[in-house]
Order: C-alpha cells, then structure tokens, then sequence
C-alpha cells in the first residue's frame, strides 16, 4: 500500500556492509491454506467497499473523524487477517504511548504492515509515505491516500518526493500525529533486510525535529504474500516490536538516528530468527 523512500542511492553505511538478516523460504501451498483463503479475501474486501463511503462520510466534519474511521478500518483488515489463521505477537516498549506523535522507521515486507501498524498505533494517527500510483482506483486505501494526510511521492521525480516528504513532515508536527517510513524503499518479498536509503528519513528528521524516533521491526507478514494471495498461508504467526524511542537534540545527526534505527530492526530480526 505504501512505499517510501524518493530515489535510489546509496545508504548511510554504504554498500560494503550488507545486513545480516538474509532471506527466507516460503513453505508450499497446503489445501488447509485454500479452505481459509476464501473467506479472508471477502472479508478484506468487503471492509474495503465498506469503508470507501464512510472515510468520505467521516471527511466531512474534519480530519479527526476521517482518522478515527480509517483507524476502525485498519484494526478491520487485521481482524480479516484473523480468518486465515494470522497470529499477532507485539512488543511494545513502556516508552511507546498513545496520543503521541512519532516519526516511526520500519522495515516493510508487505502491502499487511500498513493496516498492522495503523491498527497498533490507532491514537497516534500515522501517515505514510506513498509512491502516487496507489492513489487511484483503490477502494478505500486510495482515498485515505489523497485526504488522509499523507505524503504521494513520484519515485521519478526526486524533487518532488523530497517537497512531499517535507510536507509531510512538517504538518505530522504541527498537528501531533505519527510519521510511518520505510526506508528500504520497496517490500522485501522474502524477509530480508535490505540497505536502507537516507534521503526520505533524513528531510523528516529535518522537518520534525520534535519527534522522538521509533524504530518499528516487522516480521513474518511478507509470507501472506507469498503466493500472492492464492492461497493464503493459513496460521501465519506476524511479529511487531516498537522499540524505545530514540530522543531528539539539536546535535543529533540524522544519518546517525537512521544507523541506529536499522541496528535495532536488524538486531531484534536476529533475535527472532534464532529462536
């Protein structure tokens, strides 16, 4: 659903120094996968014909209203979610509250994060960046896209993306609500860390210097897709970790908050996988 990060370039700690965290395997089909898929899919979307009128319903008497729906309508996909077996295992550090705005850098598996972490974070209101072509012809999703608040980047236009992102930036701050980034640039389709890429981290940390960082590791949700919906895994255990939020300072040095936040997701992606 969302993806972020403008342009292609070089990370923060260069391409000599690859992330630990490797891909996985996908298991095969199973009938059990076929006999839950099915209700899933019209459950997921049903709740996204459902929510298109009443996002635009809910727009009418002001952003608020508008966020509170879509939130209803995240926590709905993950209850979908539910329907095939989905298990949800959270680890939320004391540090991490509600009503808080945050600008939250995660690692991205699966178009599933997006409703996951909006539906954990509901009072924290988060947007997203988005490449513009999801901003059309999506029920649901493409209107939150254009009136929610959210930052639509042309990958192709470098410019553009940094403006938007700034945007965005600036506006989470002065009106108290929570950035999403993925700084891999697009989903991992097997689990593996990618190198992060700095420019979008980096013009939000310019242009929210007053939130505090959360780096957000996810694991597990790329294997819902990975035979692309047909079936659908059923049983698929999904592991969130918001981790303690990194303050903020005048002499803090983006490059090095980005560095920071990849190690945590690194480590706790370790963590998990040794068990």
């Amino acid at each position: 659903m969302a993806e972020s990060s403008p342009a292609a370039e070089k990370s923060p700690r260069g391409e000599a120094a690859p992330s630990r965290v490797g891909p996985q395997t996908a298991s095969p089909a199973r009938l059990l996968d076929w006999v839950f898929s099915l209700p899933f899919l019209l459950a997921f979307g049903a709740t996204l014909v459902l929510f298109d009128p009443l996002q635009r319903l809910a727009r009418l008497f002001g952003p608020r209203p508008h966020e509170i729906v879509v939130g209803w309508m995240q926590a709905a996909l993950v209850g979908a979610c539910r329907l095939c077996g989905t298990r949800f295992e959270v680890e939320r550090a004391p540090g991490v509250r509600p009503n808080t705005p945050y600008l939250l850098i995660a690692n991205h598996q699966s178009m599933f994060d997006i409703p996951i972490v909006g539906a954990l974070l509901f009072t924290n209101y988060p947007k997203y960046v988005s490449k513009r072509e999801l901003s059309q012809w999506i029920p649901s999703i493409s209107y939150n896209l254009r009136r929610g608040g959210h930052a639509l980047i042309d990958r192709a236009d470098r410019a553009q993306a940094v403006d938007a992102i700034r945007e965005l930036g600036e506006s989470a701050q002065a009106r108290g609500v929570s950035v999403v980034i993925y700084p891999e640039g697009t989903r991992s389709r097997s689990g593996e860390l990618k190198a992060f890429k700095p420019a979008g981290v980096i013009t939000l940390l310019q242009a929210a210097p007053a939130l505090e960082v959360v780096p957000v590791t996810i694991d597990e949700s790329w294997r819902l897709l990975c035979h692309n919906l047909l079936p659908v895994p059923f049983g698929t255990r999904i592991r969130v970790r918001f981790a303690d939020p990194i303050p903020r300072s005048a002499g803090n040095d983006p490059a090095h908050i980005l560095d920071r936040a990849h190690d945590e997701i690194e480590e706790t992606l370790l963590r998990w996988r040794k068990r």
